[in-house]
């Protein structure tokens, strides 16, 4: 859930893609590919040290969260829990390797993924007035904020709660109903 308490003037949008829609949008046979794939998720890839550790307190406090969130294991193409729809989950923000590729492929592949994922044709770019709340479905969608708006403030309050273990089963078929 996010909040917006005060909103610049110009920018300050956040654009909301389709995971779901995204992994439709794929080849099948990369579709086919991803499914069974695991990937490393880690949240220092998003929080580097040298970016937010301003000062020893601000350094402390984010080797705590590190060790509180230490890197997991995903699958590639997940189930979402509801829905029963497979959908692509990585994002550029957290997703550091695929563990079954090697280095190389593993990057090249998860750039290509990154890239198509956020392309417009899957994202909605919400532009904020203040008092708006958004409350999305993180299982199934990614977000961006967009910081195109200078030395304006941008001020938002965000709550989580805790997710479900990500995992991915393969479609049940529909069975033909006999004539």
């Amino acid at each position: 859930v996010l909040q917006a308490i005060k909103i610049p003037p110009v920018g300050g949008d956040t654009l909301w893609s389709s995971n779901t829609a995204a992994f439709k949008g794929l080849p099948l046979e990369l579709q086919q590919k991803l499914r069974g794939l695991t990937a490393t998720h880690d949240i220092r890839k998003s929080f580097p040290l040298e970016r937010f550790a301003h000062n020893e307190e601000e350094r402390e406090k984010l080797l705590q969260t590190f060790k509180r969130n230490p890197p997991v294991v995903h699958p590639v193409v997940r189930t979402h829990p509801v829905t029963g729809e497979p959908l692509l989950f990585v994002s550029e923000g957290f997703t550091t390797h695929i563990n079954e590729l090697p280095e190389q492929e593993s990057e090249q592949l998860l750039n290509f993924l990154f890239e198509h994922a956020t392309q417009e044709q899957f994202h909605l770019r919400w532009k904020w007035q203040d008092g708006d709340v958004a409350i999305w479905d993180n299982r199934c969608t990614q977000h961006k904020a967009l910081f195109d708006y200078g030395d304006a403030h941008r001020i938002m309050h965000r709550a989580t709660i805790n997710g479900d273990v990500p995992f991915y089963k393969e479609e049940q078929q529909p069975e033909l109903a006999e004539a």
